[in-house]
């Protein structure tokens, strides 16, 4: 997608400092829009605003924990102070942890659920106010094909990705009055860190692109160009949905 379909748009987005985050971040940027972009890594978060804005627009970096109600405050006044108004917000702060139920801690338990899920509640709360009264708003939540469906070991991050799901459908028909469109994205196998467990062990890397009906893992910039999609213009009538993108995983 090489037009500028976001010119004028301000986004914010969370776990922007790599992976799917940064993915979406260049795209939106190379759409046209302005970034204010989000994580906890103050150097990788710096790294990727600097890319954004060799791209010709606005980019500023704010380092924060997403999960803590306060820094949350921070982050929407001072995203405020640097751009005016926000039309998009993208969720994509997110963590795993791969063990056995009985092996969790509670503060393990709390430490996935509050970074996928509760973070989300957090940000829209803090931003859906600013996004109101403007005749558009896309809210973007990164869900996943766990969602969705399960492996073992993955109790935490299925609970609270199912859980994003439900508040994705939820807030999408409170906004809708809005014009405020609320979707997921719902990631398969990317080559991301997250799956860096996986893609570090030759053996566990082939079994698991064994298991994927397109026989690779995703790019991120595929994300990236769906991102770009679900916040244009042609996507007014696409709200309260979940886009999976998982190279046909969930239709085994």
């Amino acid at each position: 997608m090489s037009d500028k379909k976001l010119t004028g748009r301000t986004a914010v987005i969370t776990g922007a400092s790599k992976g799917l985050g940064k993915a979406m971040a260049l795209a939106l940027g190379r759409a046209g829009a302005s970034l204010a972009l989000v994580s906890r890594n103050k150097d990788q978060l710096q790294a990727c605003a600097k890319e954004v804005q060799d791209l010709g627009v606005k980019a500023e970096a704010f380092q924060a924990d997403v999960t803590d109600e306060a820094q949350v405050a921070r982050v929407q006044k001072s995203v405020i102070n640097a751009f005016g108004k926000v039309q998009i917000l993208i969720n994509n702060a997110g963590m795993n942890l791969r063990k056995q139920l009985t092996d969790f801690t509670l503060d393990e338990w709390h430490q996935v659920v509050d970074t996928n899920l509760t973070s989300t509640f957090l940000m829209c709360r803090a931003f859906v106010p600013l996004m109101k009264g403007q005749g558009y708003g896309r809210i973007i939540n990164l869900t996943s094909i766990m969602s969705h469906v399960a492996i073992g070991g993955r109790t935490a991050y299925c609970a609270s990705k199912a859980g994003l799901l439900g508040f994705t459908r939820a807030l999408a028909l409170e906004l809708v009055g809005e014009k405020i469109t609320v979707n997921g994205i719902s990631p398969g196998p990317f080559a991301t860190e997250l799956n860096r467990p996986i893609l570090d062990n030759a053996e566990l890397n082939q079994q698991f692109i064994a298991k994927i009906p397109v026989g690779r893992w995703g790019d991120a910039r595929e994300v990236g160009e769906l991102a770009v999609y679900l916040c244009s213009e042609d996507a007014g009538f696409i709200t309260g949905t979940d886009v999976l993108i998982d190279g046909g995983w969930t239709a085994q």
